[in-house]
């Protein structure tokens, strides 16, 4: 043999080698499923199916709602989440698809026992919970996203201690956080200020009580607006009043509450000079009327307007009067236009403004840069100012146009 056939022998044999490896590999079939995929869609499902199974009056105004899966629709366990977090209810109101944030008030542990509780404040001349009470009962099925929102400690952003301003139903994801410090899921310190008009509209007030009798770490202080009563702060919730409570060691705030609340403690918190990043705010909710917005133009008040809905090669023309949202003008039409946060701020309900003009309050405006510059809105913070036609992405909804 010669030096070049000596050289390339070995390569002579690598086919029959590789055929012998091949041959005698594993016949199992191939992975369709990962674990991590597995954990990812158990951890950030795209809805989950709920069902009651248990209701807790709090006087005639606020409930709690305990949910279970709803296994028959085919949500096996309930999506885990940090305190502090919410999820979006969707729901068929007569003629309209609606969605609404609500705080979880249960701790993440009752998650890992496949246990939601919402606590739901009764607004008497609003579209969604009067519905609520009205028709939810033990065994009603309800569709609901993954957890979401930012309103959670979080030790590489947030100071060691929270200073909480909560306000009405605002209280819910400070009960969560304190439930969980006390279960040991959270590991900080929370000092609860607390807002409400009198003491019999305190909510959760004896359970936030309980847990601080058991925990060293949670501090409750409640403020009432229209008493003055011994042992309570009276009034609103103001900077002397945080000073008064806010430990001697660095703290962050963390708000959620109604808008008029928001507004309030936005101007007294900015007087404490705080390092920047150390105020968060949970989403609202609905805006309301812009009206009351410094810059919002007066020719469009009062008005109504037609929205011009396109979804791919459809569209519809709708009536959108500049005191609603686009999304709320969609929404009693009958569109199962997509949201979540109704806040402005998650992106969910971005949609393309193709032509006409919206107004977007500063406050709520959680748009990118780009989105600005390339004429995107949030239907949930957008307002109508002129006829207005609008591209919307189609998301996985049953039918966009009812």
């Amino acid at each position: 043999m010669d030096t070049f056939e000596k050289q390339i022998a070995p390569f002579n044999k690598l086919l029959d080698e590789r055929t012998e490896k091949i041959n005698s590999g594993s016949t199992k079939p191939l992975v369709k499923t990962f674990p991590i995929n597995q954990l990812a869609s158990r951890l950030h499902p795209e809805k989950q199916f709920l069902q009651i199974y248990k209701i807790v009056e709090h006087g005639d105004d606020a409930k709690s709602f305990y949910f279970k899966p709803n296994a028959e629709l085919g949500t096996e366990h309930l999506a885990y989440f940090r305190a502090g977090q919410y999820i979006s209810l969707r729901m068929n109101i007569g003629n309209s698809y609606v969605t609404r944030p609500y705080a979880i008030c249960s701790s993440p542990s009752d998650a890992m026992n496949d246990t939601y509780v919402l606590t739901i404040k009764l607004v008497k001349n609003g579209f969604v919970t009067p519905y609520i009470w009205k028709n939810w009962s033990v065994g009603t099925a309800v569709e609901a996203s993954a957890p979401a929102g930012n309103l959670y400690y979080q030790p590489l952003r947030d100071s060691k201690h929270i200073v909480a301003i909560a306000g009405g139903s605002g209280i819910t994801p400070f009960y969560s956080m304190a439930k969980s410090i006390l279960e040991g899921t959270e590991n900080t310190n929370l000092t609860i200020l607390y807002g409400s008009r009198t003491h019999d509209n305190i909510l959760l007030g004896d359970k936030l009580e309980d847990i601080t009798k058991q925990t060293d770490k949670v501090k409750l202080v409640n403020v009432l607006s229209d008493e003055d009563i011994a042992g309570y702060e009276h009034g609103f919730i103001s900077a002397e009043i945080i000073k008064k409570y806010q430990p001697t060691n660095d703290y962050s705030i963390f708000i959620c509450g109604p808008d008029v609340m928001y507004r309030f403690a936005n101007k007294e918190i900015s007087t404490l000079n705080l390092p920047a990043g150390k105020v968060r705010h949970e989403l609202s909710g609905n805006f309301g009327t812009p009206y009351n917005e410094l810059d919002y133009p007066e020719y469009a008040k009062d008005k109504t307007f037609n929205l011009t809905v396109q979804v791919r090669d459809t569209e519809r023309i709708i009536k959108a009067k500049s005191n609603e949202s686009l999304l709320v003008a969609m929404e009693h039409a009958g569109i199962e236009a997509p949201s979540m946060c109704r806040s402005g701020e998650c992106g969910v309900c971005r949609v393309q403004l193709i032509t006409g003009n919206a107004f977007t309050p500063d406050s709520i405006d959680g748009r990118r840069i780009a989105d600005k510059k390339f004429g995107y809105v949030h239907t949930c913070a957008a307002y109508p100012l002129s006829d207005l036609t609008i591209s919307v992405p189609v998301h996985d909804l049953a039918d966009q146009f009812g």
